[in-house]
C-alpha cells in the first residue's frame, strides 16, 4: 500500500507518526505539480491535512492524539512529494476573551500554490518559527517577505489569488518552502541569527 493510499483510507486520521522529520530526503525534494481534475486521493489528502490542523488546535483532540499544534502542513511532510499545502490560522479572542465571529483568519487547501509577487520589505516572527518536521528549537529570525500575493487552485480546479501580509504571509511562505525542498532554518543568517536589516518588520 502506498503512503497516499494509507493516509486517505476513510478510517485513518493523520497524526504525528505520519509526519516525517528533518533529514528525510523527501523534505529536500522539489515536489511535483498535481494535475487537474484532481484524483479522489488528492482531494481526500487535502481534506485530511486540514482536518489534522483542526485536531492539532483543539486542546481535547490534540491531547488525545498526542499532536503538536500547527497552522500549516505540506504534503512533503507526509512523505508525499506533491505541491499541496493546508493552512489554518485561527482568529484570536477579543479583548474580553469572547470567541471571534469567524474561527479562522485563513483556512485553505492550496494545490500548486505559487508566489507571484512580493514586497521589497522583509519580515520575521519575533519568536522565530517552528515546524512539525523539526523536533528541536531553532533560534533566530527566519527572514521572509512581509507581503506576498499567492495564486493557487482549489479542489474544484478554480484559481484563486490571495494578498497576504503579516503572520498569514509568513505561514503560507513556510508551507510553500516545503514544496520547494526548503526548511525554515535555511533562511536564518547562521553568523548573525538575530540580525535586523534596515526596514525589516519584526512581527510580535
Amino acid at each position: 500500500m502506498s503512503v497516499i493510499e494509507r493516509l486517505t483510507k476513510a478510517s485513518h486520521l493523520i497524526d504525528m507518526n505520519d509526519i516525517i522529520r528533518e533529514g528525510h530526503p523527501t523534505l529536500r525534494k522539489v515536489a511535483e505539480e498535481v494535475s487537474f481534475p484532481l484524483s479522489d486521493e488528492d482531494v481526500i489528502l487535502g481534506e485530511k491535512m486540514l482536518q489534522f490542523l483542526k485536531h492539532s488546535q483543539d486542546p481535547v483532540m490534540a491531547e488525545k492524539m498526542g499532536l503538536r499544534g500547527g497552522v500549516g502542513l505540506a504534503a512533503p511532510q507526509l512523505d508525499i512529494s506533491k505541491r499541496i499545502i493546508a493552512v489554518l490560522v485561527p482568529n484570536a479572542p477579543d479583548e474580553e476573551g469572547n470567541p471571534p465571529l469567524n474561527a479562522y483568519d485563513l483556512e485553505a487547501v492550496m494545490y500548486n500554490p505559487k508566489i507571484i509577487s512580493h514586497s521589497v520589505q522583509d519580515a520575521a516572527l519575533a519568536d522565530g518559527e517552528g515546524c512539525l518536521s523539526v523536533d528541536r528549537e531553532v533560534q533566530g529570525y527566519v527572514v521572509r517577505h512581509a507581503r506576498v500575493t499567492v495564486e493557487y487552485m482549489d479542489k474544484h480546479g478554480e484559481k484563486h489569488r490571495l494578498k497576504l501580509k503579516s503572520y498569514n504571509s509568513i505561514v503560507v511562505q513556510h508551507e510553500i518552502d516545503h514544496i520547494n525542498g526548503i526548511m525554515f532554518y535555511d533562511r536564518i543568517n547562521q553568523n548573525k541569527p538575530f540580525e535586523i536589516k534596515e526596514g525589516m518588520l519584526v512581527i510580535e
